[in-house]
This record gives structure tokens, C-alpha cells and sequence, in this order.
């Protein structure tokens, strides 16, 4: 398992350990947790999250491309 040194706010780092403390639980755990809840995947795991999506869709790889283009142009009004 790797290690990772982060820098945190003061009043976040209090909030961090006194939830782990209240449930019972890792800093370690929490994070993780945290992490995956946004969706942090490696790229073999998103990979075969799009490949699934693309699937379920019936659309081949241009055809996902097209679409995904065009949806985030109309998001942001282009």
C-alpha cells in the first residue's frame, strides 16, 4: 500500500478525526470511502465503466464521442 502526505485545513483535520473517532473507524477508511463516492477509479476500472455504458447505449465508440461532445456543448450553451 502506498503513502500519501496531504495538507488539510486545521478545522478539517479536527472534523477528519473526530468523525473517525465517532464511527469507529480509520482516517484511512474515510478517505478511501470519500475518494470512490467521487468516482476516483483507475483507468482500467473507468475504462470498463465507459465500455459497459457504451454497450447498454448501443452506441459504438464514434457514436459515444458524438454524443458526448454534443452534450457538454449544449451544458455550457454553445
Amino acid at each position: 500500500m502506498s503513502r500519501l502526505t496531504i495538507t488539510l485545513d486545521d478545522e478539517l483535520h479536527r472534523a477528519l478525526k473526530e468523525t473517525a473517532a465517532r464511527q469507529g473507524r480509520t482516517i484511512t477508511a474515510i478517505i478511501e470511502e470519500s475518494l470512490r463516492l467521487r468516482g476516483l477509479q483507475d483507468s482500467e476500472s473507468a475504462r470498463a465503466l465507459v465500455a459497459q455504458a457504451r454497450a447498454r447505449a448501443r452506441l459504438d465508440e464514434d457514436e459515444a464521442l458524438a454524443l458526448a461532445v454534443a452534450e457538454t456543448r449544449a451544458q455550457r450553451g454553445q
